[in-house]
């Protein structure tokens, strides 16, 4: 690719790729990724890296990776779901000649493609790279997932917030993924470590192996917000999604993939898969939010602003603004509640057109209601609902 000199050139060039690429579309998604590969099978991903990832944006700079990829022979197959290709030094130096009128404008937050692309570039002069070690992934439909790079792709998306949780198909990211031993942040083949037990213990080089999962840890690939914090790097999964001011304290607490906060919120419990947790609500120690496959009927939980799950409370149906459910109280969908006639016109105050009557109800017709506050008497055993008069307020001093 010739070197192009200024903004229009490059436009233009965008444009010639676009018109001239048979079947061409843009991209949902793509980046540049390192690429972890298998010490026995070395063709095998095990973990992709990205620096830089771009969901819906940045179209031109999209446009030239295809065309840096089609000047090397390989044609991307724009009716693929996904599409995965090795680069190398040429692909980059093509990429940099195209990218010419924005280079000296690539730093801080501006023209990120750019500088990975860039600072790729010098690492591989200067160290070389493996064979498939760094790999470009586009994604064009929002389809269940197939390699490992789009998986992880997707999984940046989330913990990003590139996208809300629960907004993209996530399907066969169990599939796709390979389970593995985490040692350091590094994943290793256990076939490896079978195969080599024997060698590794006796050298004393067997790795300290941190846990075996199919996704990594969180902090592993997420930089947080400064006022975010996770006291345990084992409490949150690599795909969950943690709003500036989450904090999440070690114990109980845990926060599944494609799960998580939207706002300032305090976690010591338990956030399956699935679940959201409201701006300025208290997920209590030992609390449980149930996930989809978790006896909620595939549905999954949203929790909402301002709400308070008391200590080692369990909750199974999404709920509103402001509710609270009482420690150790167990709120499941098919759990009967009482509201007593007054109670209920208090709740119909704070929920506009609800058209519920009578005074026993399945928790799941609650689902969504403002202003719930689950009890239990501890004479009768008796679990109501009652118009919630406690204002739930966060610690500002720890957020």
């Amino acid at each position: 690719m010739d070197v192009i000199q200024t903004a229009d050139a490059f436009k233009a060039l965008v444009n010639n790729i676009k018109t001239n690429t048979t079947g061409y579309k843009d991209p949902l998604a793509f980046g540049i990724a390192r690429v972890d590969l298998g010490q026995l099978n070395v063709n095998k991903s095990l973990q992709a890296t990205y620096p830089v990832i771009n969901w819906d944006e940045n179209f031109g700079s999209a446009a030239i990776f295809i065309q840096a990829l089609a000047d090397q022979g390989i044609t991307v197959d724009f009716t693929q779901n996904e599409v995965v290709c090795d680069i190398n030094l040429q692909f980059l130096k093509d990429c940099l000649n195209a990218f010419t009128p924005y280079s000296d404008e690539a730093h801080g937050d501006a023209h990120k493609n750019i500088q990975v692309v860039s600072a790729l570039y010098s690492q591989i002069v200067n160290n070389g790279s493996l064979e498939g070690e760094f790999k470009v992934c586009f994604i064009f439909e929002d389809a269940p997932c197939e390699s490992v790079e789009a998986t992880y792709l997707k999984l940046y998306a989330i913990s990003l917030a590139k996208v809300g949780l629960r907004e993209i198909n996530l399907n066969g990211a169990f599939g796709a993924l390979p389970n593995v031993a985490w040692s350091n942040g590094q994943p290793i083949e256990l076939d490896y470590l079978r195969e080599f037990e024997i060698e590794l213990k006796l050298a004393n080089e067997y790795p300290h192996i941190d846990f075996v999962d199919k996704f990594p840890r969180f902090l592993q690939h997420i930089i947080p917000a400064d006022n975010t914090r996770i006291l345990d790097t084992s409490k949150v999964r690599f795909g969950a999604q943690l709003a500036a001011g989450t904090t999440v304290m070690p114990g109980a607490s845990y926060i599944n993939f494609n799960a998580g906060t939207t706002g300032v919120s305090m976690v010591e419990g338990r956030i399956s898969s699935s679940a959201i947790v409201g701006d300025g609500s208290d997920v209590g120690g030992g609390a449980s939010i149930l996930g989809v496959l978790s006896g909620t009927d595939g549905n999954p939980i949203s929790i909402g602003k301002n709400c308070l799950l008391g200590a080692n409370s369990v909750c199974g149906i999404p709920l509103g603004d402001g509710c609270i459910i009482d420690a150790g109280l167990a709120i499941l969908e098919g759990t009967k509640v009482g509201i007593y006639p007054t109670e209920l016109e208090k709740i119909r105050e704070v929920n506009k057109g609800i058209t519920i009557e009578g005074e026993i109800f399945k928790a799941k017709q609650l689902s969504f209601f403002n202003g719930l506050h689950f009890r239990q008497n501890s004479l009768t055993g008796e679990i109501t609902a009652s118009r919630s008069t406690r204002e739930i307020k966060l610690n500002a001093d720890l957020h």
